[in-house]
């Protein structure tokens, strides 16, 4: 009877503990992130990566950018932010593979706040290559290069890489974080972009404790 009472006891302390544990935790699974059933790969695996998937288009990814720029500037050597672009068809593809040809061209850093500009400041909608050539060529890239970039295997692949990510994601919308290619933040759940970061680097602290 003495070893059964100590054994409820020790099951009651446990179960406590874990009951003052999820409290204490300020963001919780399924109502502030999802946890994904099959993780998705990551670009650098000896690091906790934290996905962006957007699209120039989106009004939401638009005012994420400078949130996120910043955000950037203090990330801890053990940290990699990359951005996916969400490939759902249409402009979306089109716009994804500006993206690509941006990055394969060494562009990108220089041209990305300039594309998002172009879209939600000046109205553009840069539907075909020929405004987009319009638009950067001032930004030193000609009319060649631009094209054959556009065209090339290399951003056909990281295209191809970019629809798989996403199905992994499984995500239906932007902007989307994803940490560690496990875990998947959206505004609706997280209540704001700033709180999107704010988990972010909740689920990258557990994911460092971890490792």
């Amino acid at each position: 009877m003495r070893a059964l009472m100590t054994a409820g006891l020790i099951w009651l302390m446990g179960s406590l503990a874990l009951v003052q544990a999820q409290e204490a935790a300020p963001y919780r699974e399924g109502t502030h992130y999802v946890a994904l059933p099959s993780p998705a790969s990551t670009e650098e695996p000896d690091k906790i990566e934290v996905a962006e998937l957007f699209w120039y288009g989106c009004g939401h990814c638009f005012n994420l950018d400078p949130l996120i720029r910043e955000w950037k500037k203090d990330l801890p050597e053990d940290v990699h932010f990359r951005e996916v672009p969400a490939l759902f068809g249409g402009p979306w593809n089109l716009h994804g593979q500006l993206f690509y040809t941006l990055e394969s061209l060494g562009k990108l850093e220089e041209t990305h706040q300039v594309v998002f500009n172009a879209m939600h400041r000046e109205g553009k909608r840069l539907a075909s290559e020929e405004e987009m050539i319009a638009l950067l060529q001032p930004h030193g890239i000609t009319e060649e290069e631009f094209r054959k970039t556009w065209r090339s295997f290399g951003v056909r692949s990281k295209m191809d890489q970019a629809g798989r990510l996403a199905r992994s994601y499984r995500a239906t919308g932007v902007p989307t974080l994803i940490v560690n290619g496990k875990y998947r933040i959206e505004g609706a759940m997280a209540g704001s972009l700033e709180e999107m970061l704010k988990v972010a680097e909740y689920l990258v602290e557990q994911e460092r404790q971890q490792m």
